[in-house]
């Protein structure tokens, strides 16, 4: 199985057969999963509120929002890497990414508040509301994540990510990609196409953690799928932020 998030491999759970009768208190299940990813949601929202509140008040050095997104990286790969850190990582990568999320969208809320006055409550509202119907779609089977679909969301959202880092690099030489930061429409068409990628990772995401309990993984596997989710959130509430930062600019 495979997700085009890079959290979840495609053989994530290969040597991991199915034990029928295993305890579930030692092995991997859906809603174990799913409290875990409500516990790193609450860290997030909690470090994101106090990171936001402290921007405003001028509490916050703008550096250590960049500290704490990069932290956030590092604890990111290490959690891939090597699973079984996830129970001591994911909570951390949480606390990170929340004083990142939280600082970056007070930045931008002040930028454009006289154009677009709540800015970052409509991008976590759309979200948060993204997260709900895709998990909708797939729980009534309404879309079946299906290897084609697999393989088709897995290769856009590789050719997105090699187009971002292609552009970190030209941007070194003075060269900015347009489709990334224009508020044209064709800009604006760009950053459309990505968060609905970023919400088609969810279904992949979702079909991971079902696959997970279902071959019995074991336990620490529930905060591995949880922060496997929390980073599919996150870069759709980037892209989210992003969309309507462009939108917002358009008006400007």
């Amino acid at each position: 199985m495979a997700s085009g998030n890079p959290a979840f491999s495609q053989d994530m759970f290969a040597g991991y057969e199915q034990v029928y009768g295993a305890p579930r208190s030692t092995v991997m299940t859906v809603q174990g999963t799913m409290s875990k990813t409500f516990l790193l949601l609450a860290i997030l929202s909690g470090a994101g509120l106090w990171s936001w509140n402290a921007m405003g008040n001028g509490q916050l050095a703008p550096p250590v929002i960049g500290v704490a997104a990069l932290v956030g990286f590092v604890l990111a790969l290490v959690t891939i890497f090597k699973p079984t850190v996830s129970p001591w990582t994911s909570p951390i990568y949480a606390a990170m990414q929340g004083v990142f999320l939280g600082g970056l969208s007070q930045v931008i809320e002040m930028r454009f508040h006289k154009v677009y006055p709540g800015i970052a409550l409509q991008a976590v509202s759309l979200t948060v509301g993204t997260l709900l119907i895709m998990l909708f779609l797939y729980g009534s089977g309404t879309i079946r994540v299906t290897e084609r679909l697999k393989s088709g969301i897995i290769m856009a959202t590789g050719a997105v990510c090699l187009f971002y880092v292609v552009s970190m690099l030209l941007s070194l030489f003075g060269v900015s990609m347009p489709l990334i930061f224009s508020a044209t429409p064709l800009g604006i068409g760009f950053s459309l196409f990505v968060v609905g990628l970023a919400a088609f990772n969810l279904l992949l995401d979702f079909d991971f953690i079902e696959e997970g309990s279902r071959r019995e993984a074991p336990k620490y596997m529930e905060w591995y799928g949880a922060f496997g989710l929390i980073v599919t959130l996150v870069w759709l509430y980037l892209e989210m932020l992003r969309l309507l930062q462009k939108i917002a600019a358009s008006r400007d």
